[in-house]
C-alpha cells in the first residue's frame, strides 16, 4: 500500500492559513477589548472565547447551521453558485473558529500589561492613535503576540472535531493529519496511525522549540539592551 503523505500538506496549509486570519483578526479583537469599557463587555468577552471551553463537534454543528444550504451564509453563497461545507475552506473556518480564543486571550493579556503612562507620554506628544499602536503598543505586546500565534497554529494544526464535522474525510482535499489518524485507527491500521502520530509530534516540537528559542533570544537581547 502506498503511503499517502497528503495530509501533511493538507494540515500545514490549513494551519498557516488559519493562523494568518486569526492573527490580524485576534489582534485587532484583542487590542479593542483591552480598551473596551462598555456595558457589554461581558457578553462580548464570552463569545470570543467561548469555542475555547466548547466540544469541537458543537463548534462544528454550529458551523454547519451557518454554512450549511440551509444556514444563513450557506444560502448566500448558493446564489454565486458557490458551497462551502466539505471544502478545504471550511476546514480553515473551522481550524480559524477553535484557534481564535487562544490568539485572542494571549494577545490582549499583553496589551492589558503595557505600562499606560507609556501610551499616553505618546499621545501628548502629538502622536496620532494609529502611530501609538503600531510605534508603541504593538512593539510592547508583541512577545505575548508571538506566543499567542505560535499557540494558534498548534492549536489549529490539531483540530480533528469541527474539520470532520463541516469538512469531512475527503482524501487529498480536507484530509488533515489527525482525521487520517483517526480513520487509520478506526481501520485497524494502527502502523500508519502511528507514522502520522509521529509526523504530528514532531511537528509541533519544532515549531514549539523555535518560539522557545526566539523568546529566550528576545529576553536575552532586552536584558543586554
Amino acid at each position: 500500500m502506498v503511503f499517502d503523505a497528503s495530509p501533511i500538506w493538507i494540515s500545514l496549509k490549513t494551519a498557516f492559513a488559519a493562523t494568518l486570519i486569526t492573527f490580524f483578526i485576534g489582534i485587532a479583537a484583542a487590542h479593542f477589548m483591552a480598551n473596551y469599557r462598555g456595558r457589554f463587555k461581558g457578553v462580548i468577552e464570552t463569545i470570543f472565547t467561548l469555542p475555547l471551553v466548547l466540544p469541537p463537534t458543537v463548534v462544528g454543528f454550529f458551523l454547519l447551521l451557518l454554512f450549511g444550504r440551509n444556514g444563513p451564509i450557506g444560502k448566500l453563497l448558493l446564489k454565486f453558485n458557490t458551497t462551502i461545507i466539505f471544502s478545504w475552506y471550511a476546514a480553515v473556518i473551522a481550524a480559524c473558529v477553535v484557534s481564535f480564543p487562544l490568539m485572542y486571550k494571549t494577545s490582549r493579556g499583553a496589551f492589558e500589561q503595557i505600562d499606560g503612562n507609556i501610551v499616553n507620554a505618546a499621545r501628548t506628544l502629538g502622536v496620532s492613535e494609529w502611530k501609538v499602536f503600531w510605534r508603541v503598543t504593538l512593539p510592547l505586546a508583541w512577545p505575548g503576540i508571538a506566543a499567542a500565534t505560535v499557540l494558534s497554529f498548534a492549536r489549529a494544526l490539531g483540530e480533528f472535531g469541527a474539520t470532520l464535522m463541516v469538512a469531512g474525510n475527503i482524501p487529498n482535499k480536507t484530509q488533515t493529519m489527525p482525521i487520517a489518524i483517526y480513520f487509520a485507527a478506526e481501520g485497524g491500521d494502527m502502523n500508519t496511525a502511528l507514522i502520522w502520530v509521529i509526523l504530528i509530534v514532531v511537528i509541533s516540537m519544532i515549531v514549539m522549540f523555535l518560539s522557545n528559542h526566539w523568546s529566550e533570544s528576545k529576553q536575552k537581547h532586552t536584558k543586554n539592551f
